[in-house]
C-alpha cells in the first residue's frame, strides 16, 4: 500500500483540505513538503473555523499568515457567550478581513453576538451573508441607514436571528444587487411586513420562508403579487390550502419549487391539485416535498406521470427544518 508521502501533492492538499484548520496547521511542522502544501493558496481558499472557537490572538495569526489574498469563504461559530474569556468578534477584525481579503466573497457566522459590530465593518467585497443563530444590532439593516454598504451583496441568509423584524427586512431593499434571500424562524417578520418589502424587492429570484410566523397561502400570494421573475421558491406549509399554490399559477420564471414540513397530509393538498398547479408553470423543472406522510413511493410514481418534464423529489423533512418546529 502506498504511503502519503507516495501520492502527489494534489491528492495531499485533498486530504488536508478535509483537516481542522488547527491539524492543518500542526502538519506544516512535520516536513518542508508538508509546510510548502499547507502554505499552498488552494488550501486556503475556503476556511471553516466553526468547529473551535479561536482567540483573537490566533485568528489574528491565521489572517496574517494563512488566508489574507487567498480567501474566498469564512465560516466563524461560538462567538455569542460573553465573558472576559469568550472570544469576541470584534469591528476591527471584521475590517481587517475586508482589508487583507479582498477576494473574500462568502462570510457565514454562527453563533455570533454582532450588537457592538457595525455592518459597515463587514467587507466590502462580500457576495453572500450567512447568519445563524446571532444577535445584531437594532440599527444593522434599517432602510436607508447605511445606503453605500456591501454594494455587491447577492444572497443574504436569516436564520434565527431573533431580532430581525419587519423593519430591518424592509432595509434589504437598498441592496440593489440582491438575488437571493433566506428567512429561517425569524418570528418577528409579519405577513405585512413581508408584503411590503417583496413588492420592492420585486429583482428576487430565489426566496426562501422556512419556519416563520405567518401563513404559507400569504406568502405565496405575496409571491405572486411581486415576484413573478423569481426561479426557485422553498417554503414550510404551515397554514397552505389549495388557494394559496393557485396563487402560483402561470408563474413564467418559476424553475423550482420545494414544499417543505415535518408533516404533509393529503388533507392538506392533493396530488391532483399539485399536478393542476405545476403544469401552468411553463419553465418548473423540479418539485421537491419533504416531510411526506404518503406512501413516497406511490405519491412518486403518480407525480412523475403527471409531470413528465419535472424532476420529481420526495425525502424526509431534513433535521435542522425540525428545529423551527420545536
Amino acid at each position: 500500500m502506498a504511503a502519503l508521502s507516495d501520492l502527489p501533492d494534489s491528492l495531499v492538499l485533498e486530504i488536508f483540505s478535509y483537516l481542522p484548520v488547527r491539524d492543518r496547521i500542526r502538519l506544516s511542522r512535520v516536513c518542508r513538503r508538508w509546510k510548502r502544501l499547507v502554505d499552498d493558496r488552494w488550501l486556503w481558499r475556503h476556511v471553516d473555523l466553526t468547529v473551535c472557537r479561536m482567540r483573537p490572538k490566533i485568528m489574528w495569526h491565521l489572517l496574517r499568515r494563512y488566508m489574507a489574498s487567498r480567501l474566498h469563504s469564512l465560516r466563524l461559530g461560538g462567538y455569542l457567550s460573553s465573558g472576559s474569556q469568550t472570544p469576541q468578534l470584534s469591528p476591527a477584525l471584521m475590517r481587517a478581513l475586508g482589508q487583507k481579503c479582498p477576494n473574500l466573497q462568502r462570510l457565514c457566522l454562527h453563533g455570533a453576538d454582532l450588537s457592538m459590530v457595525p455592518i459597515t465593518s463587514l467587507p466590502s467585497t462580500l457576495r453572500t451573508l450567512e447568519l445563524h443563530s446571532c444577535e445584531i444590532s437594532m440599527a444593522w439593516l434599517l432602510k436607508g441607514q447605511y445606503p453605500t454598504v456591501l454594494p455587491l451583496l447577492e444572497c443574504i441568509v436569516l436564520d434565527r436571528v431573533p431580532a430581525f423584524r419587519d423593519e430591518h427586512l424592509q432595509g434589504l431593499t437598498h441592496f440593489q444587487s440582491l438575488r437571493s434571500l433566506v428567512l429561517g424562524g425569524t418570528y418577528r417578520v409579519t405577513e405585512t411586513g413581508l408584503d411590503a418589502s417583496l413588492q420592492e424587492l420585486s429583482y428576487l429570484q430565489r426566496l426562501e420562508v422556512l419556519g416563520c410566523t405567518f401563513s404559507a397561502d400569504s406568502t405565496l400570494l405575496a409571491i405572486s403579487r411581486h415576484l413573478r421573475d423569481v426561479r426557485k421558491i422553498r417554503l414550510t406549509i404551515t397554514g397552505l390550502s389549495a388557494r394559496g399554490l393557485s396563487a402560483l399559477e402561470g408563474m413564467p420564471a418559476l424553475e423550482s419549487l420545494c414544499l417543505q414540513a415535518p408533516h404533509i397530509t393529503l388533507e392538506m393538498l392533493s396530488l391532483a391539485e399539485i399536478i393542476s398547479c405545476c403544469l401552468t408553470m411553463p419553465k418548473l423543472r423540479v418539485l421537491e416535498l419533504q416531510g411526506l406522510e404518503w406512501d413516497g413511493q406511490e405519491v412518486e410514481r403518480i407525480l412523475c406521470q403527471g409531470l413528465p418534464h419535472c424532476l420529481v423529489i420526495i425525502r424526509a423533512c431534513p433535521k435542522e427544518s425540525m428545529d423551527w418546529w420545536i
